[in-house]
């Protein structure tokens, strides 16, 4: 699965590289995927937006077994 999470990240990366912000896969155990928001993204206040409305929903749709993804502290 968590080479499943790793492509799906890769085809949301261009968006948040657009914007000066990156992602990267922490882990996945049991259906909850941690990742780590990088650049313009870690420090910026709509970056639980992307979280949930972008990241979580893209693998959600695209990888039934994802159950949430948070974010690495």
């Amino acid at each position: 699965m968590k080479e499943k999470v790793r492509n799906v990240i890769n085809k949301i990366r261009p968006m948040l590289q657009a914007d000066g912000g990156d992602v990267e896969l922490v882990d996945c155990v049991d259906g909850v995927v941690t990742v780590r928001l990088k650049g313009a993204c870690a420090g910026c206040p709509m970056s639980q937006m992307t979280l949930r409305n972008g990241i979580e929903r893209t693998l959600k749709k695209e990888i039934p077994e994802v159950k949430s993804v948070v974010q690495a502290i």
